[in-house]
């Protein structure tokens, strides 16, 4: 049975678990973190900005630096900056070497969700890639979910907040261990193929219009999905009056049906093809907030929210999924890029967001996040109308 057990898709679930364990964690110790180096909570909001800036900078490098590295070697020079990231973060109130730190953890996060997201889409090829994908990207919320379980069980028993990034570190070294013996050249049965997943990008690879239309989608999704889960909290306790436990309560549901959302739709894309899926998920996930965003019932706006959450999960990675399919092999580069444009949208979530609340309020602000999801949708349904290159991709040497 165990040697049936594919050692690199393991290495891809448990990338996306490292990414989601260090960003979502992060919110939980803020207010910790701003007892320990005594200062406000909004000041202390800036690792976010160093976390994401590492995110930024390896998935932006690695559009280039993939074609000539292979993944073994991104996971070693990882294993030289997770050393770093843990010396820093456990220096005494030194705000410099934590900032520091934080972004090194972001670049190590960086290249885990760049290099796993390329394995997949190079190990898999219509259908099956985005069901992968899909299965791979649940990891994610599934670490959301268990590290700030973690994260309260650490902290209660009122030890050190250092131990919660020393878990996640830990993590990341049983990654760079799978790695030290796993064959990600044989991952991939074809030889010229798999020689483009772990070092470059297929020769005579053209972009068209369809791969720069759908990086904006990835943009709009992320920047929505984030701002959305920002502040509305803050709109729930505005509109109903209730405490912020039962407000940040509303946004562990979403996170926990956005989990049970992507298993269940990594096995529906086996079956369909992705923009069969995206376009009625985009649509109802629009109208799903609309209605969480407007209702005045708290039980109607949580329920919708919650439905959001499942029906919205698959949207980012069936979207990369769209995006490789647009060319006749997905390279590292492509995939990169749509990661990248996602991670743009990460970086400018309070950028955009925290300006806007302040000048039209917060109720408006999620008006417009809402109508980022209706973006999606409509950039989903004129994929459609473009010349599609599926056939060739279908029919070309990508190993399954």
């Amino acid at each position: 049975m165990f040697k049936r057990i594919n050692p690199v898709l393991i290495i891809c679930f448990l990338c996306y678990g490292f990414t989601g364990a260090t960003v979502i964690v992060t919110g939980v110790v803020l207010g910790d973190l701003a007892k320990y180096f005594g200062l406000p909570a909004a000041e202390m909001g800036m690792i976010f900005t160093w976390l994401n800036s590492g995110i930024l900078l390896a998935t932006t490098a690695n559009i280039f630096l993939l074609k000539k590295t292979g993944a073994k070697k991104q996971f070693i020079f990882m294993g030289v900056l997770l050393l770093l990231a843990l010396w820093l973060l456990f220096a005494d109130h030194d705000l410099t070497r934590f900032s520091f730190g934080m972004l090194l953890l972001g670049v190590s996060s960086g290249i885990t969700m760049s290099v796993g997201t390329s394995l997949i889409a190079n190990m898999y090829e219509g259908r099956m890639r985005a069901s992968r994908l899909l299965l791979t990207d649940s990891f994610f919320s599934m670490a959301g979910t268990l590290f700030p379980m973690l994260a309260g069980y650490i902290l209660v028993r009122n030890q050190p907040w250092q131990w919660i990034y020393a878990a996640i570190i830990a993590m990341g070294v049983v990654i760079i261990l799978l790695s030290l013996v796993a064959n990600f050249a044989a991952a991939v049965k074809k030889p010229a193929v798999a020689a483009a997943a772990t070092t470059g990008v297929t020769r005579g690879e053209k972009w068209g219009p369809g791969v720069y239309l759908i990086s904006t989608a990835a943009f709009a999704y992320i920047l929505g999905q984030l701002g959305l889960m920002a502040w509305i909290p803050q709109s729930v306790m505005e509109r109903f009056n209730v405490t912020i436990a039962d407000a940040g309560a509303t946004v562990g549901h979403f996170w926990t049906a956005y989990m049970v959302g992507m298993w269940c739709f990594s096995v529906i894309l086996k079956y369909l093809r992705p923009i069969v899926v995206l376009i009625p998920q985009t649509a109802l996930s629009s109208l799903l907030i609309y209605l969480s965003i407007t209702s005045d019932n708290f039980e109607v706006a949580n329920y919708a929210l919650i439905a959001a959450g499942f029906i919205s999960s698959g949207i980012y990675t069936t979207l990369i999924t769209l995006g490789t399919l647009q060319v006749r092999s997905a390279s590292p580069s492509l995939v990169n890029f749509i990661l990248t444009c996602g991670t743009v949208g990460t970086m400018l979530t309070f950028v955009v967001t925290g300006p806007m609340v302040g000048s039209i309020g917060v109720e408006k602000t999620l008006w417009f996040l809402n109508g980022l999801y209706a973006y999606v949708f409509v950039i989903s349904a004129l994929t459609t109308l473009l010349k599609s290159k599926t056939p060739a991709v279908q029919g070309s040497s990508i190993g399954h």
